[in-house]
C-alpha cells in the first residue's frame, strides 16, 4: 500500500480536489517521482482559499560547493508546490503544465525542512497565474510566479 504523504486536509474539502491529486493524498497512487525526489509531503490544500502547503526534504544530496540547497533544487520545489496548487484546482477532465516559472532567491538554504505555499492568483480557462514561496527557519528562501497552461 501507498504511503498518504498529506495531513491537514478537511475531509469535506478531498471532494473539491482534482482526482488525481486527491488519490496521491488517499495513497492510491504513487507521487510523481520528482515529488518523491524533493521529499514532498502534503500538508495544507484550500481550495476556496486557492492556497496549498507542502513541505520538502533539502537533501545533502541538493548541495551545490558552498554546502547551500542548490538553485536548481530550489526552483524544482516552486515548480512543484505552484504546479499541484494548479492541479488540484482544475476540473476532473484538466490537467497543467508550467509555461513559465520566474524564481527570486533571496536567501541561501541550507539541508533540512523546507515549506512550500503556492496561491492562486488568478485562474483563467486556459492559463492558471500562481504566487510560490519557500520558507525555512521562519526565513522566506525565494519566491516565485508560475504561469501554466490548462489542457
Amino acid at each position: 500500500m501507498l504511503r498518504p504523504i498529506f495531513f491537514g486536509v478537511h475531509l469535506a474539502m478531498i471532494a473539491a480536489i482534482h482526482p488525481y491529486i486527491r488519490k496521491i493524498m488517499e495513497g492510491e497512487l504513487a507521487a510523481p517521482p520528482i515529488s518523491t525526489t524533493l521529499g514532498n509531503r502534503i500538508v495544507l490544500v484550500d481550495i476556496e482559499a486557492g492556497r496549498i502547503e507542502c513541505e520538502y526534504q533539502g537533501l545533502p544530496a541538493f548541495a551545490n560547493p558552498a554546502g547551500q540547497v542548490q538553485g536548481g533544487m530550489l526552483a524544482a520545489m516552486l515548480d512543484d508546490v505552484t504546479a499541484l496548487l494548479c492541479m488540484a484546482s482544475l476540473r476532473e477532465d484538466k490537467h497543467c503544465a508550467t509555461l513559465s516559472l520566474n524564481v527570486s532567491f533571496l536567501r541561501p538554504g541550507k539541508a533540512g525542512l523546507i515549506t512550500g505555499r503556492a496561491s492562486l492568483v488568478r485562474q483563467g480557462s486556459r492559463v492558471v497565474n500562481v504566487e510560490g514561496e519557500l520558507w525555512q527557519d521562519d526565513k522566506l528562501l525565494a519566491t516565485a510566479t508560475a504561469v501554466n497552461l490548462v489542457a
